[in-house]
């Protein structure tokens, strides 16, 4: 006998999804609310990669900080030297040789790159497109190639140092590089081939996990994600930093703001990225990578704070200085926790398969979020 609608009871469940779950991207929880299939709620319970970088910094010299500026995004190390050095070298006042300013602008795009073919090949994977995991994989694996040819290492870079780079690029590395470049647009069509016009993708992601424009700056949100939603604000143009105002390139942006836009910003990105890189290669001057600077470093006493375009957005280093040979204090203002922040109210309203699509498109890496 047929119960009247009326005389049902429902009630809401709540559904943990992770830590360790496959489309969480680390060692993240999300405390879901559900009635039926869809989301009323997301808590979302963070810490579980927490290695207090902020306190360990207060103990080191500021030298020593650099190695783990690259795990908080370590799949942007590059950019994370960039930010952290480029602050002291704003409180010290140095001046950094034309040489390693063009390194390191060369590097930091290349991590950029890096972290948004790591982005769109999860995101694809996340929705079971194994094939298109592979191109952006096998092109990364290059850039990797090419990092370690200079540094030593992949991933964990450490190469920016206070007053310059490490160590000059070894003769292998412009052709390598050329030849990668000449090889990305061809990765970039696979991409478009594969993911980006296919019929299952976009009924995937086009109209979910919406974030208006308003929504997304009350958040505080920034980078890619910013830009999928229609405004061009890229720190690069905004406020430029080390070198930037020297390059002609354009901030690409989407108006739907949906998880499909924040997946196909990042192909345009690339592109932006690929004719920054070609542009400090033809302009490359000879000369020294390393300022002068003493060697245990004691910026003056007082405080600074200096931010950079990042591969997920606006990353920002708060130092103050006692004027010794340690920080007295660091803050790091990291976009994937900021992103987060804003993934309750974008995944609202969803069903619950679309909250692993959320999660992939907003592109979050908790070395940064537990800082």
């Amino acid at each position: 006998m047929a119960v009247p609608e009326e005389n049902l009871r429902t009630e809401e469940i709540q559904l943990n999804m992770g830590p360790q779950h496959p489309s969480t991207h680390g060692v993240y929880r999300a405390l879901l609310a559900l009635d039926g299939e869809k989301v009323v709620g997301v808590e979302n319970i963070i810490g579980y990669l927490h290695r207090g970088i902020e306190k360990l910094a207060e103990a080191r010299t500021y030298t020593q900080v650099i190695p783990y500026t690259d795990r908080l995004d370590y799949l942007a190390g590059m950019l994370n030297n960039l930010g952290y050095v480029q602050t002291v070298e704003k409180l010290m006042g140095v001046e950094v040789p034309e040489r390693a300013e063009y390194l390191r602008v060369i590097m930091a795009e290349l991590s950029r790159l890096a972290s948004h073919m790591i982005m769109v090949a999860s995101m694809a994977l996340d929705l079971s497109g194994w094939t298109a995991w592979f191109p952006p994989f096998r092109e990364r694996e290059r850039i990797l190639d090419l990092f370690e040819m200079t540094c030593g290492s992949r991933l964990t870079v450490s190469y920016m140092r206070i007053g310059g780079v490490a160590a000059d690029i070894p003769p292998e590395f412009l052709p390598a590089l050329e030849s990668f470049l000449n090889d990305l647009p061809q990765m970039i069509a696979e991409m478009n081939g594969l993911i980006t016009g296919n019929e299952i993708f976009k009924a995937r992601c086009q109209g979910v996990g919406k974030m208006d424009l308003e929504t997304a700056l009350a958040y505080g949100v920034t980078g890619p994600n910013l830009r999928a939603c229609g405004l061009p604000f890229d720190l690069r143009k905004a406020k430029p930093y080390g070198i930037y105002n020297r390059f002609d390139f354009d901030i690409p942006t989407l108006n739907n703001g949906d998880s499909y836009d924040r997946f196909v910003i990042r192909l345009l990105e690339m592109e932006q990225s690929a004719r920054i890189i070609r542009q400090a290669m033809e302009q490359l001057p000879e000369g020294p990578v390393q300022a002068k600077v003493p060697r245990v470093i004691k910026p003056p006493r007082g405080e600074v704070y200096h931010q950079i375009e990042g591969a997920k957005g606006i990353l920002g280093f708060y130092l103050v200085s006692d004027g010794g040979s340690r920080p007295y204090r660091l803050h790091i203002h990291s976009p994937s926790f900021v992103n987060l922040g804003a993934l309750p109210q974008i995944a609202a309203g969803g069903i619950i398969q679309d909250f692993v699509v959320d999660i992939a498109s907003i592109d979050i890496v908790l070395g940064e979020v537990d800082r």
